[in-house]
């Protein structure tokens, strides 16, 4: 039985993370899987993972969330979010000894990332190494064994970002495979990488299950999905809803999940009086996730970017429409405006509230979208793209 290991960076909450996991129960069937994580965020991974993968942390001890959170405005080059945060966390409290510590043991901790990981990759036994970080990928390609299968798989759409789109190029030069989940970003790359050995391959990510029931649609209730970030756009959603609360005020509004705008978007429901209309449930478990969407009516998408837009597919799963602006590339991927969903283009709020509430004043034109949405998301299930995954690893 081939060895296939899957690199991540941690398995906490993330699109990444979910799609690692999603992976790894697909392939476990059929190969000795292993996931090998850089940090344990968590006691126990955040998406349910079959038993019989396993999972190896290289270092033991857990990485501070906040730290973690603190790389990644770093990183993006988000200085002043970064200043504030940690003016917040250790300044306002006169806590600059504590800053000092903790910085130096987060210095320390990235620096152990990189010789963990590489020494790992250098002696690993595994047959396939997939990686699910760019920075991942460069290590592979350089210390990986020529024995050794070696795919990169990328998530993320550059936005227009080309500084970062030569950064996945130059990361994967060396790797065997690319593995892209959207088909703009396969088109791209594979143009990009036509110099280079490494072979472009469009595989999307998957939904793992279907459910057999769809939503009735009748209850008057909107819900969104994800993290709470200024990318996701849900402070637009918000003032979306605003506009439509005006008109019907007996509809709810549905926010799942966490993140750094959390308290910017409490405020904003506190100042609208939207606190009977509105609902943050923070982070919450899938089978929760399933039966709000189940019982809702309309999911609304206001990212600003999406790479490819999994939450879209797991709300038509359930046969519930979705609306979402086009500058969310996933969101381009996924809808056929107008036949399973509605894209608005431009960002134009006007249009996406005038969208919603045609919707929600047509419970039969709801059913229709929402069953062309489920049909539509069948070549996203994992008899599907399981066979894909196989193709590629059997070659």
């Amino acid at each position: 039985m081939k060895k296939v290991v899957i690199l991540s960076l941690h398995l906490g909450y993330g699109g990444v993370e979910k799609s690692v996991a999603a992976l790894a129960n697909m392939l476990v069937s059929k190969y000795d899987v292993e996931i090998v994580c850089s940090y344990k965020l968590y006691d126990k991974p955040r998406f349910p993972i079959d038993s019989k993968v396993k999972i190896r942390y290289l270092i033991n001890t857990d990485l501070p969330i906040k730290l973690q959170e603190y790389n990644v405005l770093l990183k993006s080059f988000k200085f002043k979010k970064l200043f504030r945060r940690l003016n917040r966390d250790y300044f306002k409290k006169k806590q600059t000894k504590q800053f000092f510590s903790d910085g130096f043991n987060g210095f320390t901790m990235f620096q152990k990332r990189k010789s963990t990981m590489i020494d790992y990759i250098k002696n690993s036994d595994a047959d396939i190494i997939i990686s699910s970080r760019d920075i991942f990928d460069e290590w592979l390609g350089y210390y990986g064994s020529k024995d050794i299968v070696k795919i990169g798989w990328e998530h993320n759409h550059f936005h227009n970002n080309y500084k970062y789109a030569r950064k996945i190029v130059n990361s994967c030069s060396k790797l065997d495979y690319l593995v892209l989940v959207s088909k703009e970003l396969y088109d791209y790359y594979s143009k990009e990488m036509r110099r280079y050995k490494c072979k472009c391959i469009n595989i999307p990510n998957v939904i793992d299950k279907i459910p057999v029931r769809s939503s009735h649609l009748t209850e008057k209730r909107l819900i969104s999905v994800g993290r709470l970030s200024h990318e996701k756009g849900f402070l637009d959603l918000l003032k979306i809803f605003n506009k439509i609360h005006e008109d019907y005020p007996d509809w709810h509004l549905d926010i799942i999940g966490d993140g750094v705008d959390k308290i910017k978007l409490k405020d904003y429901i506190q100042d609208n009086d939207l606190d009977n209309s509105v609902t943050l449930h923070g982070f919450r478990d899938k089978d929760y996730i399933n039966e709000l969407l189940h019982n809702s009516s309309l999911y609304l998408m206001t990212s600003y970017t999406e790479s490819f837009g999994i939450v879209l597919i797991e709300a038509m799963s359930h046969g519930v429409p979705c609306i979402a602006f086009d500058s969310a590339e996933g969101a381009r991927e996924i809808i056929s405006s107008g036949f399973n969903g509605y894209l608005i283009k431009n960002r134009n709020s006007v249009e996406y509230v005038r969208k919603c509430e045609q919707l929600m004043d047509d419970i039969e034109k709801r059913k229709k979208i929402g069953k062309a949405g489920k049909e539509s998301v069948k070549k996203y299930s994992v008899d599907v793209v399981k066979k894909d995954w196989y193709k590629l690893l059997e070659k």
